[in-house]
């Protein structure tokens, strides 16, 4: 019997490289941005939060938002994730204008409680 290793995407998997790059758009339809990467907890494995790349033009003027994972529903129909945020709740959200950001227990906390989100990482 020849088995075969999954490597781009299940049913309920998907490899990292496929949701680099996939929009992200508000409850209203409108672009907020892309998803640039999503890091992994070392430890649980657990996805922490995207980074979602917003702005700028070619790479001048972009500002890094992280975003709890959770927040993220993906929809089929607009091929891309969809995020209850608002423009005003964007425009205060806690983000990097470089990709080099600390993420430690302590900002993470902070992040999650701007979306009104239990920290879940102790």
């Amino acid at each position: 019997m020849s088995e075969h290793l999954a490597t781009d995407e299940t049913e309920r998997c998907i490899a990292s490289d496929k949701v680099e790059g996939t929009k992200v758009y508000n409850t209203k339809g409108e672009k907020l941005g892309t998803v640039l990467n999503f890091m992994v907890d070392k430890r649980t494995g657990r996805v922490q939060y995207a980074v979602m790349e917003f702005g700028g033009i070619l790479g001048i003027g972009r500002d890094y938002y992280p975003i709890p994972w959770s927040m993220l529903d993906y929809d089929e129909k607009v091929g891309g994730y969809v995020v209850d945020i608002d423009d005003k709740k964007l425009e205060s959200a806690p983000r990097h204008s470089d990709r080099h950001s600390i993420w430690d227990d302590l900002y993470g906390q902070r992040v999650y409680a701007y979306y009104g989100m239990p920290f879940p990482y102790f």
